[in-house]
């Protein structure tokens, strides 16, 4: 299993969202700020298997808005998560 952890401009936050939702894919959703002016950004926890962890990145290649001039789509980390478990 695989965490990612995207963090993205708040402007994609809603169409990301519901992306997500729409296939299926579990995210947790947190506030967040940073980079030189101190922009909104939305950082996404996405827990997928192995084998998904590309289709989530290209969905979020595909679904962030353009950035503005000198940012970035989505800054990305792919984590191996080796426990999973919801109570």
């Amino acid at each position: 299993m695989k965490m990612v952890i995207a963090i993205i401009s708040d402007r994609s936050d809603a169409p990301v969202m519901e992306r997500l939702a729409a296939e299926g894919y579990g995210v947790t959703r947190v506030a967040s700020t940073g980079g030189f002016v101190r922009r909104g950004n939305v950082t996404l926890f996405i827990g997928v298997p192995d084998a998904q962890e590309q289709a989530v990145i290209d969905l979020l290649r595909n679904t962030c808005r353009p950035p503005e001039t000198g940012q970035h789509r989505a800054t990305i980390f792919v984590l191996d998560a080796h426990h999973f478990e919801q109570i």
